[in-house]
């Protein structure tokens, strides 16, 4: 019976015994478990290049395989188990095109990584060369303050942004008399479309000093005479506004960063009179061509802000898609800022664009010469407008208030417009009604937009006001627009 006992207590020894190894083996595999960790796994430089800091963490050696050893230097290329801070370091990338790699990370365990970096190209040199601390002097405005100062804005089109130079498209030099004639009708705002790029050199995209010059003295004449003045990059040749595109994103934020810097830095020391405006009606239709047109904005602030002095509080103004006031609220979303209540958005209206401007029957439509309830013509109904009339003017605008006016960002109604067809070869039958229709149209269009919080600048190129002599030629437009805002 003893002996029994003995063998029971021996095996139940062994087993003990047996069940400690297993366990310590279980604890050995537990701590031999493949480990390999990388943080970042996405890097992204600037232009101008860098190095920033990468954490490798392994319970075994590690290697890094580094295919772009042209311009991405690591500081360290293997280790041992542990964790590690290695530094990536790339040189400025003038190549014209994004480049990127992928490094791999790999370890005898068996794991593997994958770290993915970046960096963006600069096409030209930096024209930031003197960026000063920020000045709030002159600049105490928000720009809910700052709209509230704008009554009734005036475009001076056709001239600035003419392709050719400034009288390329029929209209004389600006000068000083002739913005004062402009205040002295009532308006207290100026946008000047202006035209950048076929100014500069296109290797560099230095703009030429004597046109940099000229643009400064018109804003001169504006600013002294208390007006609020709009300075944008218009059409300029298509240049950003045909391609917002993946394709050309880097080549057009290359050159909007450049422009922007030389625009910016020269026109520093004007005060809160003085707004920028990244581009004019961009040619969005969807999701893809939206985020290029965003990255365009978004390089237009960050290179306004980091001129700094007056610039780093400056109201800047951006565009919605085509400056379609629909495709704006479904698409668009306002660029970051480093200062905060500094940004303004800008849509555009001409509906029904068959009335507004049309100057003959096309294929898609013909021209209508009559708008608005009451103002249909009996005698020549076939010209009557079939949409775009005062329902639509109030559907637009309740939408640029709700995504943006009631969000604390004002909107520059930065262009609008219907003119008379009664100096041309398309003399409607019913002329008087057409006149009251233009009337009717401008002074409904304009009321809506400053009821719904919109700014409104009225589009000319010399139709209302002679360029020449500075003498009314249009005076029911100039008294329907007055009229709207009274």
């Amino acid at each position: 019976m003893l002996e029994k006992i003995i063998k029971i207590r021996r095996t139940i020894r062994d087993f003990g015994l047996l069940m400690a190894i297993v366990s310590l083996m279980s604890c050995k595999i537990d701590a031999i478990d493949p480990e390999l960790s990388v943080s970042p796994t996405k890097v992204s430089f600037s232009e101008e290049g860098g190095t920033t800091e990468i954490t490798i963490a392994s319970n075994d050696q590690w290697n890094i395989a580094n295919s772009a050893l042209s311009w991405l230097e690591i500081s360290q290329t293997s280790g041992n188990p542990g964790s590690i801070a290695i530094q990536l370091t790339t040189s400025p990338n003038n190549t014209g095109l994004t480049r990127s790699t992928i490094l791999n990370v790999t370890s005898p365990n068996g794991q593997a990584r994958r770290i993915t970096v970046s960096q963006v190209s600069t096409l030209y040199p930096s024209y930031n060369s003197s960026p000063l601390p920020p000045d709030a002097t002159g600049m105490s405005s928000s720009a809910v303050e700052l709209a509230a100062k704008m009554k009734l804005g005036w475009n001076i089109g056709n001239t600035l942004e003419a392709i050719g130079g400034e009288n390329a498209w029929g209209n004389p030099d600006i000068t000083k008399e002739y913005v004062a004639a402009v205040k002295n009708l009532g308006f207290n705002a100026i946008r000047l479309p202006c035209a950048w790029d076929q100014y500069s050199d296109q290797a560099t995209a230095k703009i030429g000093q004597e046109w940099m010059d000229r643009v400064k003295e018109v804003v001169e004449y504006c600013i002294d005479n208390d007006m609020y003045v709009l300075l944008n990059i218009h059409w300029d040749g298509g240049w950003l506004e045909n391609n917002c595109t993946p394709a050309k994103k880097d080549e057009v934020n290359a050159k909007q960063k450049a422009y922007w810097e030389q625009i910016a830095t020269a026109m520093r020391d004007f005060d809160e009179h003085l707004m920028f405006a990244s581009a004019n009606e961009p040619n969005v239709h969807d999701a893809v061509q939206m985020e290029a047109l965003h990255s365009y904005h978004q390089t237009f602030v960050n290179a306004v802000r980091a001129t700094g002095g007056r610039n780093s509080n400056r109201v800047l103004v951006i565009q919605g898609p085509d400056t379609n006031i629909e495709k704006s609220h479904e698409m668009m979303n306002m660029p970051a800022d480093v200062v905060e209540g500094r940004l303004m958005a800008e849509v555009h209206y001409y509906t029904p664009s068959q009335f507004c401007f049309l100057a003959e029957d096309v294929s898609w439509g013909n021209m209508v010469y009559y708008w608005g309830n009451g103002y249909h013509s009996t005698i020549e109904p076939d010209r009557n407008a079939t949409y775009g009339e005062e329902d639509a003017v109030d559907q637009s605008f309740s939408l640029a208030k709700k995504q943006f006016v009631d969000n604390g960002i004002p909107v520059i109604l930065g262009e609008y417009g219907a003119y008379r067809r009664d100096n041309n070869q398309h003399v409607p039958k019913d002329l008087e009604t057409h006149n009251n229709s233009v009337d009717h149209w401008i002074t409904y269009v304009t009321k809506q937009a400053v009821a719904n919080g919109l700014i409104p600048f009225w589009w000319d190129t010399g139709g209302a006001l002679d360029r020449q002599n500075y003498a009314v030629k249009d005076q029911r437009t100039m008294d329907a627009l007055i009229r709207a805002i009274d």
